[in-house]
């Protein structure tokens, strides 16, 4: 084992500076600043080279995490950056949003006592490092095919999904309803946490290598389902799930409630330049206003950051569990608070008070109890704990749900769960119809980008096998 490796006892964890509050609570820029080649190899030799890499377990995409961490502390950037490529599809964004604190870092076996390795900060600085170098190129097919396909969403997963067959030699055809490529990269998570620039630069990427995109085309408005199996040999199916889950009680459809997702794209798209009525007029800008923002997730901690840019006079977020039990980033939270967000964690809402516009949000004290089936504690009401909180923009973050597809884009023959997600042989990523696939959070529901990417990927490697039977592994027979 290298003499480089092996120093989480001599050099401590040092995650990338941040931006200092006052300053970063004004501009929708990244806050974290970035490392210094010294800094990322000295970060990187922390690794412990562990028998079994337990962040590599615990990463979606199985990243060989320790192998381009001794390379970038061996200086050796170029062969980490291939490693690293390897299989993350787009490691510069999943270095920026994945919630390494819950997966690759927070699984890291040097953590206690001496603090994870800055796995997310690396993995970042070697595929920026890697740009700047001219190192990242547009997929250059060995051989053409004349088989099409047609990706529907430009999201993680179908841009991922979209690499991998035009690796193959595919033709790939991908069809988005928004302007820009990137999905919820682009328009759903704020550029304090992902700069448009970075996304915009690997869908112009994936132009140069031949993927042929179709946007401002929405499935069964401006191309009919139908019509799009009969253009292609096989489609995949990577919409996505945007249908925002509804709150209840007295008042909730009151004016000046309003979804995260409307309310993230608005922000989103007054960044990029675009004309947005909704925000201008007021409906979808924070400023001013008190802010409360109901849930606990990554979403929520987006919505609450969000106002504090946009000029919110006070933001509150409102969680009917505690701190520890919230399903967001734990460093996500952190930020939220040096910026200003003040929390009210095991509180639950109840009623929205107001005439003709939300005034407030009446929410009652909750308790955990039991644990349930599932093994998470229950919560319950504390009687006569009702408390109002003034609010003159209420954001809804509970979480998505699909939306109705086979209604839709009238196509009745394809399957789904009970949860409302695309039904599909999860060896094989097939669906209910003959030659159409399906991956990423229409198939799973609401997740992760990195477990997009990962489907996205694996669904390729099934229509690959799929359009060229030759190419498929043949299954182990059962032992007798």
């Amino acid at each position: 084992m290298a003499e480089s490796m092996l120093q989480f006892t001599r050099v401590p964890q040092h995650q990338p500076d941040k931006r200092d509050v006052d300053e970063r609570r004004t501009d929708f820029s990244e806050i974290y600043q970035e490392f210094a080649t010294t800094r990322a190899q000295g970060q990187s030799s922390r690794c412990s080279q562990c028998g079994v890499p337990f962040c590599s377990i615990h990463c979606p995409l199985n990243n060989n995490i320790p192998d381009w961490l001794k390379l970038t502390a061996e200086g050796r950037l170029d062969e980490a950056y291939e490693v690293s490529a390897a299989t993350n599809n787009f490691p510069e964004i999943c270095g920026r949003i994945c919630p390494q604190d819950r997966l690759c870092e927070g699984n890291c076996v040097i953590e206690r006592g001496f603090e994870s390795v800055t796995i997310g900060a690396v993995e970042r600085f070697i595929t920026d490092h890697a740009w700047t170098q001219g190192w990242v190129r547009p997929v250059r097919p060995r051989a053409e095919l004349q088989q099409s396909i047609g990706i529907v969403g430009a999201g993680p997963g179908g841009l991922a999904a979209g690499e991998e067959l035009r690796r193959r030699g595919y033709q790939v055809h991908v069809y988005d309803r928004h302007d820009r490529a990137g999905g919820l990269m682009m328009y759903g998570i704020p550029g304090f946490k992902l700069e448009k620039e970075i996304v915009t630069r690997r869908w112009r990427l994936l132009e140069e290598g031949g993927i042929r995109f179709h946007l401002n085309c929405e499935v069964g408005r401006d191309v009919s389902f139908a019509e799009l199996r009969a253009r292609h040999d096989a489609v995949l199916l990577a919409t996505g799930v945007y249908q925002a889950r509804e709150l209840g009680g007295p008042g909730s459809g009151l004016p000046g409630i309003v979804k995260a997702l409307d309310f993230l794209i608005a922000s989103n798209r007054k960044g990029l330049g675009d004309d947005v009525p909704d925000f201008d007029s007021g409906l979808l800008d924070a400023r001013g206003k008190n802010v409360v923002v109901i849930g606990g997730g990554d979403t929520a901690m987006d919505c609450v950051r969000t106002s504090v840019r946009q000029g919110a006079a006070s933001v509150t977020c409102l969680y009917r569990r505690d701190k520890a039990n919230m399903p967001g980033s734990l460093r996500e939270e952190k930020n939220a608070e040096e910026e200003g967000v003040q929390f009210e964690w095991l509180s639950a809402p109840e009623a929205f008070p107001g005439d003709n516009h939300v005034s407030g949000v009446r929410a009652v004290r909750m308790r955990l109890g039991l644990p349930d089936a599932s093994g998470r504690q229950s919560v319950e009401q504390v009687d006569g704990s009702q408390f109002t909180k003034p609010a003159d923009l209420v954001i809804k973050a509970l979480g998505f749900d699909p939306e109705p597809l086979p209604k839709l884009w009238g196509c009745e023959a394809l399957e789904v769960s009970r949860w409302g997600t695309v039904r599909v042989n999860h060896r094989s990523f097939q669906t209910s119809l003959p030659g159409v696939f399906a991956a990423g959070d229409i198939v799973r529901g609401a997740s992760l980008v990195v477990w997009a990417i990962r489907d996205g990927r694996d669904a390729a490697a099934q229509m690959h096998a799929y359009l060229q039977p030759s190419a498929r592994v043949p299954m182990l027979a059962a032992a007798e």
